[in-house]
């Protein structure tokens, strides 16, 4: 079953950023992952939307999703993120089409 990681990200060091995106598209592929949002502020239709950059991206499953975010590669770069954002991530199972 799909599975999703959803983050809420406020970039404080663009620049700094720059080096996290520009490493993160690789790993996310080696675990059948790809992004379905990848994005600054949206257009807002509605609401107080407090969120400054939206991120989705979709696995094949939970265990591909897991497996990604604690595997070493992408683990070498969660401190490339965490000095140049904040944010909160979480994983989301069961949604299908």
């Amino acid at each position: 079953m799909v599975a999703y990681i959803v983050g809420t990200v406020e970039v404080t060091d663009p620049e700094a950023y720059k080096k996290y995106t520009a490493r993160v598209p690789a790993e996310i592929a080696r675990w059948g992952g790809r992004f379905v949002i990848r994005g600054p502020q949206p257009e807002v239709l509605e609401g107080d939307w407090q969120v400054q950059r939206l991120v989705v991206i979709e696995f094949p499953d939970s265990a591909a999703a897991r497996g990604w975010y604690e595997s070493a590669g992408y683990q070498e770069l969660v401190p490339l993120r965490q000095a140049a954002s904040t944010g909160a991530l979480a994983l989301f199972e069961g949604f299908a089409g």
